[in-house]
């Protein structure tokens, strides 16, 4: 399916993206108890950005702010309640490092844990915030929680992916929103063309080739001019594809 996508004006004026000692724009507030990033304007329009595994990175919280650029309110619950894992554990090259990681999927990083906390943030947020309608994106593991709460009488209108974990073909076919999927170098291509191959809705896989697992969070070098301009091409990527089906 074709890459390319309506331009809306808001997706025109992203903010240039700073590689090193970024701060952040938004604030932090409580959701159902969850320490949660917020971030954009006021609107009835919100995005839920699902983290990867390593939390709030600044490179995340840049996201965030770049999404918050299309009018909408922009928000990252603390699914992990501030124990989220160690950077330095991945890649998991080590014993000790693949220990580390099997016991944090173990006891923090379940999907229906997550999935089962949606309904209750998304609530609180229409009561606080005023947001009625919804879009998701989710990175590596928060891939997988996006792709789960898509499937019939979700909630959100639009959801991306980007460098998803746990990609399953049939995880696509329950799918019912307008999908796009941004994965990168180490992703396996069997995998993601099963589930290409399984989707029904209107969607993108735009394949990122020359980036690690990671480029889009907390494992994106901005530092790196190659990066950096891949990171600011899917999140243009991602505000076209949600401006052209929201």
């Amino acid at each position: 399916m074709s890459t390319k996508a309506t331009q809306s004006e808001a997706c025109c004026n992203t903010p240039a993206v700073v590689s090193k000692g970024y701060e952040p724009k938004g604030s932090y507030i409580t959701v159902d108890g969850l320490k949660t990033y917020a971030t954009g304007s006021q609107s009835k329009r919100g995005i839920l950005v699902i983290y990867d595994i390593f939390g709030f990175f600044p490179q995340t919280l840049q996201g965030a702010d770049i999404l918050s650029t299309s009018s909408t309110q922009v928000f990252i619950p603390d699914f992990f309640d501030g124990a989220a894992a160690d950077i330095s554990w991945y890649p998991p090259d080590t014993p000790e490092k693949g220990e580390k990681l099997g016991h944090f999927f173990q006891t923090k990083a379940q999907p229906p844990a997550a999935l089962a906390r949606l309904p209750k943030i998304l609530d609180s947020l229409q009561a606080s915030h005023g947001v009625e309608e919804w879009a998701a994106i989710g990175y590596c593991w928060g891939g997988k929680i996006v792709n789960l709460s898509s499937a019939k009488d979700t909630r959100f209108k639009v959801a991306a992916a980007c460098h998803p974990a746990m990609v399953s073909p049939e995880d696509a076919e329950n799918v019912s929103i307008p999908y796009a999927m941004l994965p990168s170098k180490d992703e396996s291509k069997d995998d993601v063309d099963k589930w290409e191959q399984k989707i029904k809705t209107e969607h993108v896989v735009e394949w990122f080739p020359t980036q690690v697992h990671g480029w889009m969070a907390a494992r994106a070098d901005l530092e790196d001019d190659e990066v950096k301009k891949e990171y600011e091409r899917g999140y243009q990527l991602v505000l076209d594809f949600f401006a052209k089906h929201w």
